[in-house]
């Protein structure tokens, strides 16, 4: 608390300005020159506090980061800026005026909903990051829609606000939580304020959540961005039962349409890798479907078809040579094709890409990808290229 309040006075503020692109193999240097005109304790919150900026650039933009105040944990938690403004707008699609965030954290969905012009109530336990997520506020002239409250979220009552959203915490002192009962606070307590909600409500979770955790009044939805899964969300008061899988940018989404699961097929011409969204959605048999396709193996997510059909939710590669796995024939293949850059993706194989790329030791102008998988059971390798 006290290093945010030393940042925020008109010397801290000059002096995060001074420190914004400070190098951090150059801190030491520039911390010693900088104690001798400024508190010793101020020069070091405005380095952390900058460093804390630049990682958070990739979240948030650098021209948000840059203005904004983050806690460390602020930062590793905080919902990825594009993600946020996506569910803001479904929100108001939705019609929805006014959102209590509960376990807001440094204030990245509040800031989302605000400047998707909803009225929002910030809710975290921790002072520092409550006061962190009210700086921000300020800091992005959005005080006046964003209301921070320091508050146990249990005990706040959300019933003058059209809908509910609740990002609980899953990480604890040993890292991730996988049971959703024990985020804090758990999952059936954000699952009963989500049904109290007038409106709609949303809970952010874990994307391994397993589908059999998902209640049946609920939508499901997968978020990726950019190709990396990122979360997925709950919806209360859309369309229960509904599982969807959105990519971003775009935003691109498969719906399911409870299509059986592909049957197994050899090798055809292409390999179709689906989004990881999809896949965590369970909705491949949709991509399936896409591209006239069948699956290599019934356990693993790798789609094969003999026509390129292109599809935003799954990656096209065209397979050059099938064969069962044998380290000494793909090197062998590798040297006659001259392939010098070696990507290797794997599903449902044990073998480490960098272990594999060590012993084929790739050389030549060309490139390649490399999958090394199952094929009806059977380890295999498929060479090719993206489609």
């Amino acid at each position: 608390m006290n290093d945010l309040a030393l940042l925020l006075t008109p010397e801290g503020r000059a002096l995060l300005d001074e420190v914004r692109d400070t190098d951090p193999a150059k801190e030491l240097a520039v911390a010693t020159r900088l104690r001798r005109e400024h508190p010793a304790e101020l020069v070091s919150a405005a380095l952390g506090q900058a460093r804390l900026r630049q990682r958070a650039a990739v979240k948030f933009g650098a021209e948000d980061a840059g203005r904004m105040f983050f806690t460390p944990n602020g930062v590793e938690q905080s919902t990825r800026a594009s993600v946020a403004a996506y569910r803001a707008r479904r929100m108001t699609d939705l019609g929805i005026a006014s959102v209590a965030d509960l376990c807001s954290g440094i204030g990245g969905d509040a800031i989302a909903l605000a400047r998707a012009g909803i009225r929002v109530l910030a809710v975290d336990r921790d002072p520092m990051t409550a006061a962190a997520a009210r700086a921000n506020a300020d800091a992005l002239g959005l005080a006046d829609l964003i209301e921070v409250r320091e508050a146990d979220v249990t005990e706040v009552d959300t019933a003058g606000y059209d809908a509910v959203f609740v990002d609980p915490a899953r990480r604890g002192g040993r890292g991730r939580i996988f049971d959703p009962e024990a985020y804090s606070p758990p999952l059936s307590w954000a699952v009963s304020a989500a049904r109290r909600a007038p409106r709609a409500a949303a809970l952010k979770i874990a994307p391994g959540i397993p589908h059999e955790a998902v209640p049946e009044d609920a939508e499901a939805e997968w978020i990726s961005d950019g190709g990396d899964v990122k979360e997925a969300v709950l919806w209360f008061g859309t369309e229960p039962g509904a599982v969807r899988a959105t990519l971003l940018p775009g935003p691109r989404t498969l719906l399911s349409r409870g299509l059986p699961d592909p049957e197994v097929r050899p090798p055809g011409r292409y390999l179709y890798e689906p989004d990881g969204a999809v896949i965590r959605s369970h909705l491949v048999s949709e991509v399936a479907d896409r591209v006239d396709g069948g699956l290599l193996d019934a356990t693993i997510a790798y789609v094969t078809a003999d026509a390129l059909r292109p599809t935003p939710y799954a990656t096209a590669y065209e397979i050059t040579d099938h064969i069962p796995f044998n380290v000494k024939k793909l090197k062998a293949l590798l040297r006659e094709r001259q392939v010098g850059t070696l990507t290797v993706k794997k599903r449902g194989s044990a073998v480490e890409p960098e272990e594999l790329r060590k012993k084929v030791k790739p050389q030549g102008p060309h490139a390649a990808t490399v999958f090394l998988t199952r094929v009806a059971g059977a380890p295999a390798m498929l060479i090719g290229h993206p489609a």
